[in-house]
């Protein structure tokens, strides 16, 4: 079959081996239970609601693939999506790069989705596969930023730091996962930028490439700090008094 006439399969990488130190001490982040299940079964819920989806590849910490498995083996996921478990790296960027390599050739766009991010939308979730299919190599969803935003000159923790400049609010954008691409763009990202990023559409960006920006959503958020849980929770109640989720 040639490329042309080739369906489209999509798979989301979820790396999940961090430890989430700005939760404070106990289980890895992404183990963390939000309604009383781990934040990493709402994520792969997440990325298994779209039907675009056929796999999702968790990348669990090095020592803790076996119980992430066994975790997401006594959770209900949906048959229509598979699901494989791989041991991550030492940092995120490694452990993208052992999800990539475990990815079937049939896979041609790719997801990479926070595991703090357990509650995004599936429509938002489609926006950036549709705009991968539709030819672009990058894709992420972002926000308005709500606030104004100064770059200042970091000084010592907790002294005063002096502005150096006001960005155009306007012209920002605060962005959110699942960030999607092409799969070989991606491959070719890691396999070519060294730099340790904060985000894989940086990477795409430093071979010259264009990213491109969909809408994101106010409930992608990222799960960071104690207060976040509180939100996180109270979304996950309103859902459920709305929809019964």
């Amino acid at each position: 079959m040639s490329d042309e006439t080739r369906p489209a399969r999509t798979a989301a990488v979820i790396p999940a081996a961090g430890r989430g130190v700005r939760l404070g001490p106990g289980a890895p982040k992404a183990l963390r239970a939000l309604n009383g299940t781990p934040m990493l079964i709402h994520a792969v819920r997440a990325m298994a609601a779209s039907r675009a989806v056929s796999l999702v590849v968790v990348v669990a910490p090095p020592d803790g693939a076996g119980e992430v498995k066994n975790l997401l083996d006594t959770h209900a996921l949906p048959e229509r999506t598979d699901y494989l478990v791989v041991p991550g790296g030492q940092t995120r960027q490694d452990s993208v790069r052992l999800g990539l390599e475990a990815l079937p050739d049939a896979i041609t766009t790719v997801l990479v989705h926070d595991a703090a991010r357990p509650l995004v939308p599936v429509d938002t979730v489609d926006a950036v596969i549709e705009a991968v299919r539709d030819g672009a190599l990058a894709v992420v969803p972002a926000l308005p930023l709500a606030d104004t935003v100064k770059q200042v000159q970091p000084g010592e923790k907790g002294e005063p730091e002096p502005v150096v400049a006001t960005p155009e609010r306007s012209l920002l954008r605060a962005v959110q996962t699942p960030q999607g691409f092409e799969r070989d763009t991606l491959v070719r990202a890691h396999a070519t930028v060294r730099d340790n990023v904060t985000d894989d559409a940086s990477m795409v960006e430093q071979l010259g490439l264009q990213v491109v920006v969909v809408p994101g959503h106010e409930e992608a958020f990222k799960v960071t700090r104690p207060l976040d849980l509180v939100l996180a929770e109270a979304v996950l109640a309103r859902r459920r008094a709305n929809d019964g989720f």
